[in-house]
């Protein structure tokens, strides 16, 4: 709806973040604003399409951290199912490979925790108006440091090792080859700069492309 459709208290906003007191805090701020109504608050990322079906919000505060399904998942899953409701994303990492990712995930900003809320409430007001709004520290980071060098499978692969699994156990649960397994993770270790693979995964959260 055209913002000079709006009247007060008619921008609906949904919260995910998984700790109650910034919660109730982004809450509490937000709805000092005239123009803007906190319909629903959640802490997980798994609650979020329900909510958002629910409560029909116009714009979704997305922690990126949020346990159960991340953030960035969590807004691939809201921008199939809720296509409407635009997606912010807030995040106290600025990890360069996040930024590239929430916009792939259909995110419609991209924003650091430590801001003023006023500036949360303008982010708010305009991507309703069709603009995309990126913290521009985050934005010229994410320039810098490129795209993200890991494949889809590479990815997954990597991920799947994070908690010691063997060879064997990531073939079975991706449902992959072992050898196939073995080429994802050397490519993976080689892209990422590293020597074997728990270096590579920690260097792949680092950058945010995981």
């Amino acid at each position: 709806m055209p913002r000079d459709h709006r009247t007060a208290k008619s921008i609906r906003v949904l919260l995910a973040e998984d700790q109650g007191m910034m919660r109730g805090a982004l809450a509490l701020l937000l709805g000092m604003e005239p123009d803007i109504q906190v319909v629903a608050q959640v802490g997980t990322g798994d609650a979020l399409v329900d909510a958002a079906l629910i409560h029909r919000p116009h714009v979704a505060l997305l922690d990126i951290e949020l346990p159960g399904m991340g953030g960035l998942d969590a807004a691939a899953a809201l921008r199939d199912e809720a296509p409407d409701c635009r997606v912010l994303i807030l995040t106290t990492s600025g990890r360069p490979g996040y930024l590239r990712r929430a916009m792939d995930a259909g995110a419609a900003g991209f924003l650091v925790k430590d801001g003023p809320v006023e500036e949360l409430a303008r982010a708010i007001r305009r991507v309703l108006t069709g603009e995309t709004v990126v913290d521009p520290a985050l934005a010229a980071a994410a320039v810098s440091a490129g795209p993200n060098p890991l494949t889809d499978r590479e990815r997954d692969t990597l991920d799947a090792s994070a908690d010691g699994a063997t060879v064997a156990d990531i073939a079975a649960r991706l449902h992959l080859s072992e050898s196939t397994v073995r080429d994802h993770l050397s490519s993976a270790i080689g892209k990422t700069g590293t020597r074997e693979r728990t270096e590579a995964l920690r260097e792949a959260r680092q950058q945010g492309w995981l």
